[in-house]
């Protein structure tokens, strides 16, 4: 591996040699074979997550479909719409409509205003309230075990979500989002992802509360992901995120 100096020494050379016309061609060539050998490498890995994604989401839509008709029936019965859909935002700041079991009263949206100076997050970007009396009895136990989240395999089968990927935010979040927080946009939002596990130290078996994990440290671990996100990461992500809701960690 070359050291620094070497870099900036090879790079002189390039700029020298550029100030000839054939030096420019060359350099020309240089910059474009770099980009289309990057364009494969990350074009490649979209496209192995996208396939994981799919095969993961079919699979457990497939698989836990008596699970999804049970949950149907028990929040119908409850009163109201089955589904919650959301406005949220997801890669390069695009909205999509996000799908949840409804675990909160069809009105929770209009009464939000009236709870946020009892938000429990400091910042007040994200909203987070114990004993939230909007939530309903069937909605506290399935939000106890995030079985509200399981219609977002159909946003990742759809391509508007990944089952690995930062959560997407809703507008409200985005409106006071600062320029840094943006870099969240840059990958397709997930399901889980690290601080949903709580992984914050970056052990391969921690587990953690991510209730403990403020907005700002939410942002540094997505962006620690975004820049250092691979297959087996996200494999490993998903296999930690049952452990994470078995044990409470994700309540």
């Amino acid at each position: 591996m070359m050291t620094d100096a070497e870099i900036r020494e090879r790079m002189a050379e390039r700029l020298l040699a550029a100030q000839s016309p054939w030096g420019r061609t060359r350099l020309t060539l240089y910059v474009r074979r770099k980009r289309m050998a990057w364009n494969a490498v990350t074009g490649f890995a979209r496209a192995i997550k996208r396939a994981f994604d799919i095969v993961v989401a079919a699979g457990a839509i497939v698989m836990f479909s008596p699970v999804f008709l049970f949950l149907a029936l028990a929040v119908k019965l409850d009163g109201g719409p089955v589904f919650f859909r959301q406005t949220r935002y997801g890669l390069n700041g695009r909205e999509f409509k996000m799908l949840k079991f409804r675990s909160m009263c069809v009105d929770a949206e209009a009464r939000l205003k009236d709870l946020l100076d009892r938000n429990e997050k400091k910042e007040g970007i994200t909203f987070k309230m114990k004993d939230d009396p909007r939530i309903t009895k069937i909605g506290r136990i399935i939000r106890k075990t995030s079985l509200d989240e399981m219609p977002q395999f159909w946003n990742v089968l759809v391509g508007e979500m990944s089952i690995v990927g930062p959560r997407p935010p809703v507008r409200r979040e985005v409106e006071l989002y600062e320029q840094r927080h943006r870099r969240r946009f840059n990958v397709k939002p997930g399901i889980t992802c690290l601080w949903q596990v709580g992984e914050r130290e970056g052990g391969l078996f921690e587990i953690g509360d991510r209730n403990s994990i403020d907005f700002e440290e939410q942002v540094e671990l997505d962006v620690r992901y975004i820049e250092s996100q691979s297959f087996w990461k996200d494999i490993w992500l998903l296999i930690k995120t049952v452990p994470a809701i078995l044990f409470g960690k994700g309540a």
